[in-house]
């Protein structure tokens, strides 16, 4: 078993929850894992518990809530009871308190919740400040796909979040990238408390990966493949500490923590932002 390496988390949300997936992880040094109350069709904790409960005491673990079973699909919501009782229920589940809880998405509600969203976004933090002061988790952070909606409500009153995850890597906007660093700084939150996600847009396997080499980013980028170059890079696309990246295959997996040792141009990376800045300034509103 090698050394954990905090800069890869297992994300859950395209996975089977297989038990093989998360020994294997282990084994590689992956000792983060990630879900979601929604994933796998609610059944996520569930399911962990049941086949791996004696593994989740050996992996940092995080969850999300914010989304609920609906009539036919599934329904956002920052009511603070809901959540309290989703964190309440999720560490019942899963047999043991989750490290992380983030509040999943909350620019779902919050686009549909002016004028007043400020006050909706402030009494779901407190709910979850309220469930890590009662011990049922480690502690509560953010995950957001879209942060542009929450710069405004930001502010030194609002509970601050542990962690802050977005997404991250080559195919994310400049307008996303600036949000996300904004939003941080906002919270006080340094890169070793911002965590990416979907660091390849959904799939290794899209036609862009064949169209672009990621290995320009790095200073011995052709020696990897394009898959584990973009995976590195992403680290610097906005700059976060760690990375969740969902799989099912070990292989894939192994490849990933083998790109870590590898080092970013940094300047490239600036390069590349500066560009994508530039015309995305130039384009018609």
């Amino acid at each position: 078993m090698r050394d954990a390496d905090p800069r890869i988390v297992l994300g859950l949300h395209r996975s089977r929850h297989e038990r093989c997936l998360l020994t294997g992880a282990l084994d590689l040094g992956v000792a983060a894992l990630d879900t979601s109350s929604n994933y796998l069709g609610f059944r996520s904790h569930e399911v962990l518990a049941r086949v791996a409960g004696d593994l989740l005491p050996k992996f940092t673990l995080s969850t999300k809530v914010g989304y609920f079973p609906g009539a036919g699909r599934a329904e956002h919501s920052l009511d603070p009871a809901r959540l309290y009782a989703a964190v309440e229920q999720a560490a019942k589940e899963l047999g043991r308190e989750p490290d992380v809880v983030f509040l999943h998405n909350p620019e779902h509600t919050l686009q549909e919740a002016a004028p007043h969203n400020r006050d909706l976004l402030a009494h779901a933090c407190a709910a979850l400040d309220a469930a890590v002061a009662k011990g049922l988790c480690g502690a509560w952070g953010v995950a957001s796909w879209d942060p542009s909606p929450l710069l405004d409500l930001i502010d030194a009153t609002l509970p601050q979040p542990s962690v802050f995850m977005v997404r991250a890597g080559l195919l994310v906007g400049t307008r996303t990238f600036d949000a996300a660093e904004a939003a941080a700084a906002a919270w006080a939150l340094g890169g070793d408390r911002l965590w990416g996600m979907s660091p390849f847009g959904g799939s290794t396997r899209a036609p862009v990966w064949d169209r672009i080499n990621p290995g320009v980013f790095l200073r011995d980028g052709d020696r990897l493949s394009r898959a584990q170059a973009a995976f590195r890079v992403a680290y610097h696309l906005p700059q976060v500490g760690a990375i969740a990246v969902g799989t099912d295959e070990l292989a894939h997996l192994g490849e990933l923590m083998g790109a870590l040792a590898s080092d970013v141009d940094e300047r490239a990376v600036r390069e590349y932002r500066e560009l994508i800045r530039a015309r995305t300034r130039g384009q018609p509103a």
